[in-house]
């Protein structure tokens, strides 16, 4: 792996561990209802969101009932939101994102998330500025794992594809980073643990073992 000139960070589940806040929001709203959602069947969602696969028609299908979802969704989206307030940034980001300022790496984000989630996390973990660009689905862009996201940040940074290096923990997210011909390294979290992470250039544990991994680069 060369020493890459930027970094394009996924956000969910890689700056912070928000997927399994979101999975267990899921949970309870399913066994509220006498269901179970199981990883595996959640996992189309992952660095995705709900265009690929949708738990909340899935919900509707297994129960036979038509929920009101403009009452649920802000409901169980205040329960994920309150149970994420004291979460910081993942094992090594700080760490990571210090030592690209200092060596002169550019950093974007890419999610298929919302801006105004992604951003709103950002700007209160304080670290919003420290991107040249955030990219989202609700910028128009198409969720992972098509490679629009990946390549809007890749120019945001103007750099060759061979010269960014994408962070990721879903297949999706992989896949997308493939489809867009950047490098990628792939994190997994306890939600992608069991996830097909092949075609990654490298697997790591952790941000901090990332970052080792890049220090050592000459």
């Amino acid at each position: 792996m060369n020493l890459p000139k930027g970094i394009i960070f996924d956000f969910d589940g890689v700056l912070v561990d928000t997927e399994w806040a979101i999975y267990q929001s899921w949970v309870q709203l399913y066994a509220r209802e006498g269901q179970e959602i199981t990883i595996e069947t959640y996992a189309p969602c992952l660095g995705a969101g709900y265009t690929h696969w949708d738990p909340a028609a899935h919900l509707e299908k297994l129960t036979g009932k038509h929920y009101d979802w403009e009452k649920e969704t802000p409901a169980r989206q205040a329960v994920l939101e309150a149970d994420l307030e004291l979460m910081g940034l993942m094992q090594g980001a700080a760490e990571l994102m210090d030592w690209c300022s200092v060596q002169g790496i550019g950093m974007t984000v890419a999610s298929s998330s919302s801006r105004r989630w992604v951003q709103g996390w950002l700007e209160k973990l304080g670290i919003y500025h420290r991107f040249a660009g955030v990219f989202t689905r609700t910028d128009g862009y198409p969720v992972k794992p098509a490679p629009d996201l990946f390549e809007a940040a890749r120019l945001c940074l103007g750099l060759e594809k061979t010269e960014c290096l994408v962070i990721e923990d879903s297949r999706n997210g992989i896949t997308a980073a493939c489809n867009a011909g950047i490098p990628c390294v792939a994190i997994p979290n306890r939600m992608t643990a069991q996830s097909d992470f092949s075609a990654a250039n490298k697997l790591y544990s952790s941000l901090s073992e990332l970052l080792v991994a890049l220090e050592t680069i000459r």
